[in-house]
């Protein structure tokens, strides 16, 4: 893959994502080696709860990268994503998680709006439509591609649609956010009402996806990354309190049907182990865009770049 203006000879990779495309797959293969990172035990919660993060179940022995992709679509396997434009579901997040048990979480905003070429078209898509064209595989072969990942990485994702990301939120309660200002917005095609007030606040799950979908008129995508980087701070903050982590486990089983994952609810529990450790810090990067040519821009190019040192 190649950013736009920028087309260099395919590499094994670039060939490897035209394959996945042709074939459909999803990365639900090739990943048995990975049961070797968890240790065989029960994982299941005690029955009075979690009493910290690290009860949770043993954290794995290796660093990994899951791949978040946040879908338009209201429920996992709807023909619509109800959304606009109006189609199969595209990515409206992409975001690349690294959990190493001997440091922090880091996590790479990628923009949706970026523009790519994929081997063998002739103009760049953006980012966010290659979930529509090739599932979570193409994805995180692209994405792999972009952040000079190894062969093999990510090696887990989870596809979340708006009704799991409304049951997250609703079943921890409510998320403290602080909108910076009102935030108010109605599309009768997509059934959508925004209609947020400025300031700290405990949001409910519909609030909170009002919250991540809003768009500003100016650098809408810029600023919906960083809400979503506040929410993802938040979320894991609340995530680390004790009555949350004594509900988490149910919370995760109740949440699988809603999401496409290659994790299972232990491994989700092991990843949870070290990410929501006391002291765990979260570090958020984000890959540079060029200066948009109009207003309101479809897609903008990434900036020829190396990540120094490599991410993560």
């Amino acid at each position: 893959m190649a950013t736009a203006g920028n087309r260099p000879q395919r590499s094994a990779r670039q060939r490897a994502a035209i394959r996945l495309l042709a074939a459909g797959a999803g990365i639900v293969a090739g990943l048995s080696a990975l049961s070797l990172v968890w240790p065989l035990q029960d994982y299941s919660a005690k029955e009075d709860g979690p009493p910290s993060a690290e009860a949770l179940a043993e954290q794995p022995s290796q660093a990994l990268n899951v791949l978040l992709i946040g879908s338009d679509a209201d429920r996992q396997g709807a023909i619509s994503n109800g959304a606009a434009p109006a189609g199969p579901a595209n990515s409206d997040a992409l975001l690349l998680v690294h959990v190493d048990p001997n440091g922090p979480v880091q996590v790479m905003n990628l923009p949706i709006e970026g523009a790519v070429r994929l081997p063998g078209d002739a103009t760049p898509v953006p980012l966010g439509s290659l979930y529509r064209r090739g599932g979570a595989a193409l994805v995180a072969s692209a994405s792999a591609e972009l952040l000079g990942l190894d062969d093999g990485a990510p090696e887990r994702y989870v596809v979340i649609p708006r009704t799991a990301l409304r049951e997250l939120v609703d079943g921890m309660g409510r998320l403290e956010l602080a909108p910076d200002r009102a935030m108010a917005y109605t599309d009768q095609s997509q059934k959508l009402t925004i209609a947020l007030q400025g300031g700290l606040q405990q949001l409910n799950g519909a609030q909170v996806e009002q919250y991540l979908r809003f768009r500003d008129p100016l650098n809408g995508e810029e600023r919906r990354r960083g809400r979503q980087e506040q929410a993802i701070a938040t979320l894991l903050r609340q995530m680390g309190q004790a009555a949350q982590l004594k509900r988490l486990p149910s919370l995760i089983a109740e949440l699988r049907p809603q999401v496409d994952t290659n994790l299972t609810p232990e491994e989700v529990l092991s990843l949870m182990a070290v990410a929501l450790q006391p002291g765990q810090s979260v570090q958020f990067q984000s890959l540079s865009l060029r200066p948009a040519l109009n207003a309101k821009p479809s897609m903008r190019e990434l900036e020829e770049q190396r990540l120094q040192p490599r991410w993560p």
